[in-house]
């Protein structure tokens, strides 16, 4: 059974398809894939990296990803209600889980209504990248601008755009959810790279010794990061009254990625004042995507519920 914690129940130049992205087994519907920048991508220099894409038993993982894109998973129009969620697939900074913790969750998002952007993000390389600990944050803040300049065209509301991500990837999207105020990049502008809220599925929340995940902050942050970068990416630290509402996820027995994460940043929610809400599972390890096979509860049908009350489904 869940183990539910609740703090109330918050109010909440155009660019065309690059290509299509490969149709699941379980769904033949091509999907269109977005190029992230129209232009020259940030932080990035010439190198001999190349992406690749391997299949393994729990599906699809891609690694060294130069060229970032969103996959754009459409609701009907009979059910859509404006919302939208882009999705960080986890990995740990180094691959990408992009269709379990990718597309699978975008096409059920899509039977609530809600449109669903997978992000398939740069993961931290010093060959490519001159300064590898912001990339996944350039591109992660970046789609959150792509979304809202493509709300009309999608018919999206641009003020209800959530992030969501598993595991490193609920890394990224929980640091992009506490650092919006100060968006990394040489010319960020103006628009507002703020999500909406956040759903974050066993995240990596904080990079300290006693908690930190050892592969995301090293991918992220190198072998010997300062004092001052491991505070700045522990995320339960970066907790303000600003922060979006949140929706957590985890097991208790995850030996990846200790439940503690989830507790501390529920915890730093709690002083702020931000609603928030967490399930907590006996059991279910790390990695379950929508199905934690230990129970019978689905947390999908939680999310369901939590963004309703919020208003997030209404049309």
């Amino acid at each position: 059974m869940a183990l539910l914690l609740a703090l109330g129940l918050g109010a909440s130049g155009s660019l065309l398809a690059q290509t299509t992205a490969p149709a699941a087994a379980t769904d033949a519907t091509p999907r269109p894939v977005l190029p992230l920048y129209s232009g020259s991508i940030p932080d990035s220099k010439p190198s001999r990296v190349q992406e690749t894409s391997v299949t393994e038993g729990a599906g699809v993982r891609i690694s060294n990803v130069i060229q970032p894109t969103l996959t754009v998973f459409m609701p009907s129009k009979e059910k859509a209600n404006g919302t939208s969620v882009i999705i960080c697939p986890g990995g740990g900074y180094a691959r990408l889980a992009i269709d379990h913790e990718g597309y699978d969750v975008a096409r059920r998002l899509n039977e609530m209504g809600v449109a669903a952007f997978v992000l398939k993000y740069r993961l931290p390389n010093d060959q490519s990248q001159p300064d590898k600990s912001i990339a996944p944050l350039l591109d992660a803040q970046q789609a959150l601008r792509l979304v809202r300049e493509q709300a009309g065209k999608y018919g999206l509301n641009p003020e209800r755009i959530g992030l969501m991500g598993f595991s490193a990837g609920g890394h990224l999207a929980a640091t992009a959810g506490t650092h919006f105020a100060q968006p990394v990049g040489t010319n960020p502008g103006s628009a507002s790279v703020r999500p909406a809220f956040l759903v974050l599925l066993y995240p990596v929340i904080s990079f300290s010794d006693s908690l930190k995940h050892a592969g995301s902050r090293e991918n992220l942050l190198g072998r010997t990061p300062s004092a001052d970068q491991v505070r700045l990416y522990s995320n339960e630290l970066q907790v303000s009254a600003q922060t979006p509402p949140t929706f957590l996820v985890h097991a208790e027995d995850d030996k990846t990625v200790p439940v503690q994460n989830s507790i501390v940043f529920y915890q730093a929610l709690r002083r702020h004042n931000v609603p928030a809400e967490m399930h907590l599972y006996p059991q279910g390890g790390h990695g379950f995507g929508m199905n934690n096979k230990t129970t019978k509860d689905q947390w999908i049908e939680r999310l369901q519920n939590w963004l309703d009350a919020n208003g997030w489904l209404t049309k």
